[in-house]
């Protein structure tokens, strides 16, 4: 009896552990294992911490985006638009493709920052040219002679006119800033012609659009023909040979459509 007793003894206190050591285990597991709405909300709140840090503006924004748009300029203008990879102004920036699309949004607009980049270059520098203190002939002679050489001097820009003409100006067309950029050097050539007119050296009916497209074909033609001009006609073309005469020649032409006739 005494026996019976015990082992019924024995057998309440094995179920009584059994049931405390589930329970423990299952209160372990809740513990260990986050509900899926905890979870989420911890899982959106890294998200934020990590779209902040994104979005922190680089140091020093001004010298990045002028070392990307120069390291953009060299690869517009030798492989063009469709052939510059984003991939490769990164790498000459020693940046990242998404550095590059935090400064300017797009490769499109890169290329245009490029455009409008160099379109300013050119026309600042004509802006310093003093030509009121020339006479109007002289101050022809000297737009050419400037023209002439920065064409020479800064053949990236002339491949990229002619990569923007190939693509038929459809980029050109969507910059905002070119129209009124560009204006400078017609209104330059006005002011010579019209002073040109009033002494009586210039004729009457000089479009200064005209006058600008004539110097620019002309100077334009000596880089961009240079090679197959030059296979052709077995004559030195660029920056090589006769560079004076090739640049007086095309100032005697201008002035020759200039020049007053009786």
């Amino acid at each position: 009896m005494a026996n019976s007793l015990r082992y019924t003894y024995s057998l309440v206190n094995f179920k009584h552990f059994m049931m405390k050591a589930t329970a423990a285990a299952a209160q372990g597991a809740r513990n260990r294992v986050r509900p899926p709405a905890a979870s989420l909300r911890r899982s959106r709140k890294l998200a934020t911490v990590d779209r902040t840090a994104a979005m922190c503006k680089p140091k020093e924004p001004a010298a990045n985006r002028a070392r990307m748009v120069k390291a953009a300029i060299a690869e517009f203008a030798s492989r063009g638009f469709a052939g510059a990879s984003m991939d490769a102004i990164a790498a000459r920036t020693h940046t990242t493709r998404a550095l590059i699309n935090y400064y300017f949004g797009s490769k499109e607009k890169v290329y245009l920052a490029v455009l409008e980049h160099v379109y300013c270059e050119i026309r600042q520098a004509e802006s310093v040219l003093d030509l009121d203190h020339l006479a109007p002939v002289d101050a022809v002679r000297r737009i050419v002679q400037f023209t002439f050489d920065y064409y020479l001097e800064h053949e990236g820009f002339v491949r990229l006119v002619v990569a923007e003409n190939q693509a038929k100006g459809r980029h050109f067309r969507k910059s905002k800033a070119m129209r009124s950029l560009n204006r400078a050097i017609i209104d330059t050539l006005a002011r010579v012609i019209v002073r040109g007119q009033a002494e009586g050296s210039f004729r009457a009916n000089a479009d200064p659009v005209e006058v600008h497209m004539a110097i620019a074909a002309l100077g334009m033609f000596n880089v961009t023909n240079q090679y197959t001009f030059g296979a052709i006609f077995q004559r030195d073309m660029g920056a090589r040979g006769d560079v004076r005469r090739r640049r007086e020649l095309v100032a005697e032409v201008i002035l020759s459509y200039l020049r007053k006739t009786d």
